[in-house]
């Protein structure tokens, strides 16, 4: 049966939304710290295949600490943990956790336990080039006749010759 119209029920609340599930940063620290044991001690399985077959072995491979399995583990959002990131009391633990995990992922790939490619990414760590032209400017494309890309290539070829004659 629908609530009467005109209805004021929701105004009897003692508080309107969810409590936060953390009321105070050492319970937010304490949640994280058995994250971070969760996953030290449940590593993925690498499976060993001979001849094509499956071994009922297998190997412990490390699992990368995340935002994400974070906020799974502690059954929160990522803009809950935004939120967290934002208040002053929580500040201290909040930032603590996420340099906890960047070292455990640098760590990780670093001794090659981890896909390097992939935690660099993560961690914004990717080398990038930037290819500019003369004097910083713009790169310069001149366009050039078949002749004149022909004698180019001999003039670099007979460059390359001459140096390995030396």
């Amino acid at each position: 049966m629908p609530a009467p119209k005109g209805n004021r029920f929701w105004e009897a609340r003692s508080s309107h939304g969810r409590k936060p599930i953390f009321s105070d940063p050492e319970q937010l620290w304490t949640a994280c710290v058995e994250y971070f044991e969760w996953v030290e001690d449940n590593p993925l399985q690498e499976g060993i295949a001979y001849q094509g077959k499956l071994s009922d072995d297998a190997l412990p491979k490390m699992r990368a600490m995340t935002l994400w399995g974070l906020c799974n583990f502690l059954d929160i959002g990522e803009n809950t943990w935004r939120e967290y990131c934002k208040r002053e009391d929580f500040l201290q633990v909040t930032s603590r956790v996420d340099q906890i995990i960047r070292q455990q992922k640098f760590e990780g790939a670093s001794a090659g336990l981890l896909n390097p490619n992939i935690i660099a990414r993560d961690l914004g760590l990717a080398e990038k080039n930037e290819h500019t032209g003369k004097d910083g400017g713009p790169i310069e494309i001149h366009n050039m006749t078949a002749e004149q890309r022909q004698q180019r290539i001999d003039e670099l070829l007979a460059k390359r010759n001459g140096a390995d004659r030396s």
